[in-house]
This record gives C-alpha cells, structure tokens and sequence, in this order.
C-alpha cells in the first residue's frame, strides 16, 4: 500500500481532490461522522460540495482502504478512518456518547463464537449499546 492517501488515490488511477481532501480531514475531525455530519463540515469550507458527492466520496474512499464504516444505531452508518479502526464501539443508549474501547475486550467473545459456533467475527463493526458511568 502507498504511504499517504494522496499516492494510493494516484497508484490507482484516480485524481487527488480538493473534495476528497475536505472529506478525509471531516472524517479524521469528527472521528465518527454520518455522511450528512461530514458534508456539512465540508460545506464550511467548500459550500458548492453537495451530498451525493460526499456519498460517492465515502464509497471510494471506503474501496481504497481509507475510511471504514460502520452501524452506531438504527440511523446511517458513521465513518472513521481506517487506520483508527481497530476499536469496538461503545454507545450509551441515554445520552449518545461513542466510546471506543480496544478490540482485545471482545476476545472471550470472539474465541467463543469460533470455537462453539465456527463463526469468523469482525470486532471491527462490532457495536454494545447500554449505559454509560456518567448515566447509570
């Protein structure tokens, strides 16, 4: 894989703009951002930028590796950087706050569904919703 973002957009074939750009810094700002949360961060800087843009961004980022994303709910998906991925996430169902704990905490778990189950987890979308110490 190319070094930066910028050389793996260009082994690739494609053009390094100013739109993904905006859309990789939204992401790595906002760390867990819903497509509309990240064309708004865009539009501070580049108000032209519309959502469907940003949705083809994200797809393509998402192919090359550079951005993951995942379900924190029953609303649209958020988006990290890939790089930032290796985390489970933690959402309190009262007051929203996304906590990311390491994937080791999920190991018992993982070793489980394999072993007893045969399943292959990815911890990388794996989301536990309850309450947080600040709510209970």
């Amino acid at each position: 894989m190319a070094d930066t973002w910028q050389e793996e957009l260009r082994a690739r074939g494609y053009r390094v703009t100013p739109q993904r750009q905006l859309v990789l810094e939204a992401v790595t700002s906002l760390e867990h951002g819903t497509p509309e949360e990240i064309c708004t961060e865009v539009q501070r800087t580049a108000r032209g930028v519309n959502i469907s843009t940003i949705y083809r961004t994200l797809e393509l980022l998402e192919e090359l590796g550079l951005v993951k994303h995942t379900h924190l709910g029953h609303g649209p998906p958020t988006y990290h950087l890939a790089a930032d991925a290796d985390h489970v996430h933690l959402v309190c169902q009262e007051c929203g706050t996304v906590t990311d704990v390491p994937t080791r905490v999920a190991e018992g778990l993982v070793d489980t569904l394999t072993r007893d189950f045969g399943f292959e987890t990815d911890v990388h979308h794996l989301t536990v919703y309850g309450r947080c110490s600040n709510c209970h």
